[in-house]
């Protein structure tokens, strides 16, 4: 009889344990709903946010969202908008015309340069790239 009781009490000490490790943490509750459950915590979240949250900064310069290959004699918002991310980027003092001359050319060299990128005067998707972060970044202008 005392080995069974042995035996039993083992088994208890050995079980409460490990049913108390498979148990949820208690959590203080912060809820007063008539269905809280005690030990567990309420999270509310609230159905319409307080303002929308923006996905990335404003872009400092606004001509265009596109972003096509430019290379000298390419004209239009495209090139305006690059001439604004150079003028941001590295201070290149162009003419926001839309017209890619030899000065933009020239100044997209300078900052394929700057940036250690592929110096070839295009302004492709590598440079598009560096342009509107460099340009958009709060240190500008660099080089």
């Amino acid at each position: 009889m005392m080995r069974m009781r042995r035996v039993f009490t083992a088994a208890a000490a050995l079980a409460l344990p490990i049913a108390l490790a498979g148990a949820p943490s208690v959590a203080a509750s912060t809820g007063t709903s008539a269905n809280a459950v005690p030990g567990v915590q309420v999270v509310h979240q609230p159905k319409n946010p307080a303002h929308l949250v923006s996905l990335g900064p404003d872009d400092v310069c606004d001509y265009t969202k596109s972003r096509p290959t430019l290379h000298r004699g390419s004209s239009g918002p495209a090139v305006q908008q690059a001439q604004c991310y150079l003028n941001q980027a590295i201070g290149a003092g162009l003419d926001e015309d839309g017209d890619f001359g030899q000065l933009t050319k020239s100044a997209t060299k300078d900052f394929q340069q700057c940036a250690g990128i592929v110096v070839d005067g295009l302004v492709a998707a590598q440079t598009w790239s560096f342009l509107s972060f460099w340009a958009n970044a709060p240190d500008a202008p660099f080089c």
